[in-house]
């Protein structure tokens, strides 16, 4: 037997098994977990902001500045993609890469969830990877991250090959 459970943003199915005594016993059904708001196919990527607003800045790797406003729920993969900042995000925010590696603004570094094992473990792909360093997909936009600055490393492990630039779906 199967129940859907709400867990961060998507759902874990727990099961129940019949233990060998014919007890009950709960057991964590492989699942997977979203990350933010899926564009939906008649919703454009380059719409305005609705609803709550944040203002967020991207430095990008030449250090231009880049103000941008997201929507709270948003991640910030899709975020920099529907500003046309070179965020790759090859695994569509799967949690299967790093190339949506940023780095976070110290002062709000504190406000963010820690990040979970397979987060880390992504992490640990990403080269110059800094104290500061986080997903940009595993990033949800809050009104408490107004004024957040996400940097973009100066190198990252590129999976596209042959001069590919990434669109969002």
């Amino acid at each position: 037997m199967a129940a859907p459970v709400a867990a961060g943003g998507g759902t874990v199915t727990r099961r129940l098994l019949l233990g060998a005594a014919g007890g009950l016993r709960l057991r964590a059904a492989r699942g997977f977990r979203t990350a933010g708001v899926l564009q939906g196919e008649d919703e454009s990527c380059t719409a305005e902001p609705a609803g709550d607003v944040v203002n967020v800045v991207f430095i990008d790797r030449s250090g231009r500045r880049i103000p941008v406003q997201g929507r709270v729920g948003e991640d910030v993969l899709r975020l920099a993609q529907r500003h046309d900042i070179e965020l790759e995000g090859a695994c569509e925010a799967s949690l299967a890469c790093s190339t949506c590696h940023v780095y976070v603004s110290q002062e709000l570094l504190d406000k963010l969830p820690v990040p979970d094992e397979r987060e880390e473990d992504m992490l640990d792909l990403a080269p110059q990877l800094q104290e500061n360093s986080r997903l940009g997909c595993q990033i949800i936009l809050t009104k408490e991250l107004e004024g957040a600055v996400f940097t973009l490393p100066k190198i990252t492990r590129n999976f596209y090959v042959d001069g590919h630039v990434p669109k969002p779906h």
